[in-house]
């Protein structure tokens, strides 16, 4: 299967169902990049990974819980993110394609 490149999968956004072949991690960005945070959520809270952490981080951010995303940005190893949601997003599909 081809690689999917962070501008294929922000197309993908605008389909009713995900990439084919995706993690769970990038199956809650697909989630949350549509708007449905709650999904995004679900998906990501099973994952038990730095990675998991730092989705999980970004949803209780975008949520607008700063208290459970310092926490989960502890978890993941990462400094707490202060710049633009969409940025955060995009750098965290962009290192989950592995890109």
């Amino acid at each position: 299967m081809p690689t999917l490149t962070i501008d294929d999968f922000e197309a993908s956004l605008k389909s009713s169902a995900p990439p084919a072949g995706i993690s769970a991690l990038v199956l809650a960005l697909w989630h949350d990049g549509r708007g449905d945070w709650d999904a995004a959520h679900r998906v990501a809270q099973d994952v038990e990974t730095d990675d998991g952490a730092w989705v999980h981080a970004y949803l209780h951010r975008k949520e607008g819980d700063a208290g459970n995303a310092a926490y989960w940005y502890r978890r993941a190893q990462r400094p707490i993110a202060r710049g633009p949601l969409e940025d955060e997003w995009r750098d965290i599909a962009t290192a989950l394609l592995g890109e």
